[in-house]
């Protein structure tokens, strides 16, 4: 880990009229005095490719930065998936997503391979909803993730700003003037201008949509995925009945937690691939391409 210093790399330099059994029992006691308790052996306990300290650094002198790209094909691609970290917001929590990922086995501790061990909430980051979620009869006749149509998840999408002084309410709705035949829209909101989802706090202040809202898309357009850009589609007064209104037909697809940062409004096509889980929730990774 960081805190260990390189010099701990280096074998000690001892007179060479030292006992073997002296030696032995030194190096044990300067190993024990400076790496004390913060090595933990079922893991290395540093996070991927935080270890600048590493005993390789010969071999790996020579390896380049790993690239973090946004915006990929010189513009056309932008990746609009919100990266897993520990200060993402979760639901309810006042702290964040917290340490989600470790390693199970590691090569600086003896392993041939590194193999990682992650444990989320089904609904953290940028995720989609199942019929299930907020369906008992739906969970259990098992509408999970893997129930849901990708063809809905994937084609033409139009990337609307919503008034910032609102809820999307049946009012805000009809104001936007989405004409009939779309069916995909992902809905900017003043969630993304205070960027609440790079905030760790869950923050109940969030825009979403009032039931009277969904009510209306449902009734008066031919939109069948919803993306929205905060964790829950739903305003915080209105959490359970506007998920109902959504879900109730299983038709609508609702992805959550979006990354709308700096991309103009338009039309775009959208991807987005859940995890084949049998879950009311899961991660998905979403990209709009010009």
């Amino acid at each position: 880990p960081s805190s260990i210093s390189s010099e701990v790399c280096k074998p000690p330099m001892f007179p060479m009229s030292y006992s073997p059994l002296i030696l032995l029992v030194f190096t044990i006691v300067i190993l024990t005095n400076t790496v004390g308790s913060s090595i933990d052996l079922q893991a290395y306990p540093s996070s991927y490719g935080d270890d600048p300290n590493s005993c390789e650094s010969t071999q790996t002198d020579s390896i380049p930065i790993p690239p973090r790209r946004e915006v990929y094909g010189n513009g056309r691609i932008f990746d609009i998936t919100h990266k897993y970290r520990e200060t993402l917001p979760s639901y309810e929590d006042p702290s964040g997503l917290g340490k989600f990922i470790w390693l199970n086995q590691s090569i600086k501790n003896g392993s041939d391979y590194n193999i990682s061990v992650f444990k989320l909430i089904a609904h953290s980051g940028t995720h989609v909803d199942a019929p299930g979620h907020v369906f008992d009869h739906y969970y259990d006749a098992g509408f999970d993730v893997d129930s849901l149509d990708l063809e809905v998840l994937n084609g033409p999408a139009l990337l609307v700003d919503v008034p910032r002084n609102s809820n999307i309410t049946a009012e805000v709705m009809e104001s936007l003037n989405i004409p009939r035949g779309v069916r995909r829209v992902i809905f900017r909101t003043l969630n993304t201008d205070r960027r609440l989802m790079w905030k760790s706090e869950f923050d109940t202040s969030f825009v979403g949509f009032m039931k009277d809202g969904a009510k209306w898309l449902v009734e008066n357009t031919d939109i069948k995925m919803v993306g929205v850009d905060y964790l829950s589609v739903a305003a915080w007064d209105n959490l359970l009945s506007t998920h109902h209104v959504f879900l109730q037909d299983r038709e609508i697809i609702l992805v959550e937690g979006l990354k709308l940062d700096d991309i103009i409004p338009g039309i775009y096509s959208v991807h987005c691939l859940p995890l084949r889980l049998p879950a009311d929730g899961s991660p998905i990774r979403c990209i709009l391409i010009k």
